[in-house]
């Protein structure tokens, strides 16, 4: 039989009281790791016929033509929004859920006066 000295016995006290605050440390890591998941989940949209994208997300469609609506963020007055493809598109409200149109290759849209990232749009190439 093994014979426990004073100083092992004060190295399993410490651990045996260190064991919750891991755990608790570990899961609180995975659970803001899940979280963050979460939020950036809905910059990779996807769709049939159609895909709703706001700045920033990237959509892809299954079909051609693709229906693409845009989420115009928040802001006073029209703004235009370009396509990489087709040049400008319109003009439409800030703060509403717009439809831009139907395409039929891969875009990605801009939005003239507003400080924010571009939105794309990949769409099949189908006769």
């Amino acid at each position: 039989m093994k014979k426990h000295n004073q100083h092992d016995v004060h190295i399993n006290a410490i651990g045996n009281r260190m064991l919750p605050g891991v755990l608790t440390g570990a899961l609180l890591c995975l659970l803001i790791g899940s979280a963050a998941t979460l939020q950036a989940g809905d910059k990779d949209i996807s769709g049939f016929d159609e895909i709703t994208l706001a700045p920033g997300d990237t959509g892809t469609c299954n079909s051609s033509p693709c229906t693409v609506y845009l989420k115009m963020p928040p802001g006073e007055g029209s703004y235009e929004v370009m396509s990489s493809g087709d040049g400008r598109v319109g003009e439409y409200p800030a703060g509403e859920t717009v439809k831009l149109g139907s395409f039929w290759s891969d875009q990605a849209f801009t939005i003239k006066g507003m400080d924010v990232p571009k939105a794309y749009a990949y769409i099949p190439n189908q006769p």
